[in-house]
């Protein structure tokens, strides 16, 4: 496959300078940094003690409890900057052919909070493996598309990636 465009319908932004692409883009031009004191885990012991960790993010403002104790902090954000994409691009069932909508996702890697706290159980435990029944579906990386997918009701492929895209299939193939 030779693409030789490509068209960005709509954007979300989840980052550590602006929870929205309105403030994440003001928040760069007047050059602000969104490096700051960790505070997700105790980094008294590290010579580095500062980040650029999300701020304000709470995945209840998007999803609801249930829904959100089974996702990875990874999917949930990964939902909530879709859902401002898919609002920004102005993309609803009703004006598409949601079986030609897909979604590729990309994080580096999946849900690492929910494999260091299903390790860290096991290890506290007396060796039995018990583990949660969504440790699994919590961390492949795969299912932050699935559930935008789900989310927004598009049929068409999703996979992950390097970078959140939604497309709309021509006739001229699959991706």
């Amino acid at each position: 496959m030779n693409l030789k465009r490509v068209v960005v319908t709509g954007m979300g932004a989840l980052t550590p300078i602006g929870n929205s692409v309105e403030d994440f883009w003001a928040n760069l031009l007047a050059g602000k940094s969104g490096a700051g004191p960790i505070t997700r885990f105790n980094a008294s012991k590290y010579k580095t003690r500062f980040a650029c960790e999300l701020k304000n993010f709470d995945p209840l403002d998007f999803l609801d409890k249930k829904e959100a104790r089974k996702l990875d902090r990874f999917a949930q954000t990964a939902i909530a900057s879709s859902d401002e994409a898919v609002k920004d691009a102005g993309i609803t069932a009703n004006g598409f052919n949601v079986d030609r909508i897909g979604v590729v996702y990309a994080s580096g890697i999946g849900g690492l909070i929910t494999f260091q706290e299903e390790v860290m159980n096991f290890g506290k435990g007396d060796g039995t493996p018990r583990f949660n029944p969504f440790f699994i579906p919590k961390m492949i990386l795969d299912i932050a598309a699935g559930h935008i997918s789900m989310r927004h009701g598009f049929r068409s492929q999703f996979r992950s990636s390097q970078r959140l895209r939604l497309f709309y299939k021509r006739d001229y193939g699959s991706f």
